[in-house]
């Protein structure tokens, strides 16, 4: 570990049972005991604490806290050599909620100004009352892995992130989905002439594929997401690009009121239970979403109108979903392809021979589908 400094300002006091507000992305209950650590912890000492079930409050270093961090994650164990691409996931899956279940016990405490109660430690407030707004109690407690997250998501927000196809950055907003993956999005190229449309975005995350719509003609996009974090997002990313005119986002499950000549889903892709807040851009438990997406969706159509949905085939992929699954949704739910287009995967895992799901996310295809109601093809 670095050989800590002497802080520049004084640490704040931090009293055994104080109150203070409790932030965990997967909703864990508030610890009950806080025990403070320093720069003296090992962390193998650190790993038997935290399996006891301990939460350990740090108060040394900056520096040596995320070093500990890591040092606990090169100690979990890593999943096995799996048979099949099925049990690479679920082996992942394991790992990773193991490692959130363990790392998320390092927390480290805030003042009512946000600040971190560490020696060298950046500066937090911003990143901070970006996220949770103004403080409640004289402290706050959370995760160091999370903080470390807000503070990463902070500078995206700061910088601005492009995305092919679109005049303009998109400033994601931490919890908030981000567009890295382009290949989705530079699908959305193949979309016949969109001039003057009005346009449905369901699960709109960033508000990107509103914007790219707008930007190609679309007279007025209504969106939705269910998460209030994603729908602020998209209104402050719709105002910098100057397109908060025709351009319209509520908190909402699935579709808004009324009709749309177009209506475009990305939805998640992969048919689990999500862990977490930030997982449900991901995870569909059950398909959930998607199946009433596709139910819904020859209602929310005006005559003439065409439902957009962008799919990746990992979960077929990967045995969550068997071949041929989703065809038969549109057939249920009494939709018809009348075209799609599709681009194989092109993100960094999917080149990555050492990700344990390489084998399947080498393979994955990521499809857009034109639909309309079977009725109009009959």
């Amino acid at each position: 570990m670095d050989r800590p400094r002497r802080p520049t300002t004084s640490p704040f006091e931090f009293p055994p049972g104080a109150a203070f507000t409790w932030h965990s992305e997967s909703d864990e209950p508030a610890p009950t005991r806080l025990s403070p650590v320093d720069d003296g912890l090992s962390a193998d000492t650190a790993l038997k604490r935290v399996r006891r079930g301990e939460f350990l409050r740090y108060t040394g270093d900056f520096h040596n806290a995320k070093q500990l961090l890591g040092a606990l994650g090169r100690r979990l164990e890593r999943p096995w050599q799996a048979r099949t691409p099925l049990e690479a996931f679920r082996a992942e899956r394991r790992a990773r909620q193991q490692e959130h279940a363990t790392l998320s016990r390092i927390v480290v405490a805030l003042d009512r100004g946000y600040r971190l109660d560490l020696a060298r430690a950046p500066d937090v407030a911003e990143a901070c009352r970006q996220v949770w707004g103004e403080p409640t109690e004289d402290f706050t407690v959370v995760p160091l892995k999370q903080l470390l997250g807000m503070l990463g998501a902070a500078e995206w927000r700061r910088k601005g992130l492009a995305v092919p196809g679109l005049k303009g950055l998109i400033h994601p907003h931490y919890g908030v989905y981000l567009p890295t993956r382009t290949d989705y999005v530079e699908l959305l190229a193949a979309v016949p002439d969109v001039n003057g449309q009005r346009v449905f975005d369901v699960g709109t995350g960033t508000g990107v594929l509103s914007f790219l719509l707008l930007q190609q003609g679309a007279a007025f996009v209504q969106a939705t997401d269910c998460d209030s974090r994603a729908v602020a997002c998209a209104r402050e990313n719709a105002e910098r690009l100057g397109l908060s005119q025709r351009f319209q986002v509520t908190e909402g499950d699935l579709f808004p009121e009324g009709k749309a000549d177009l209506v475009v889903c990305n939805p998640p892709w992969i048919p689990e239970p999500p862990k977490n807040r930030v997982d449900r851009a991901v995870f569909d438990e059950d398909s959930q979403f998607l199946r009433r997406f596709l139910e819904g969706l020859p209602a929310a159509l005006n005559p003439g109108g065409e439902g957009l949905l962008i799919l990746s085939d990992l979960a077929v992929l990967l045995g969550l979903r068997p071949p041929g699954w989703l065809e038969e949704q549109f057939e249920r739910c009494g939709l018809t392809v009348v075209w799609k287009e599709s681009t194989p995967a092109r993100h960094s895992k999917a080149k990555d021979k050492a990700d344990p799901l390489h084998a399947a996310r080498s393979r994955e295809i990521t499809t857009l589908y034109g639909l309309v109601p079977t009725t109009r093809r009959e």
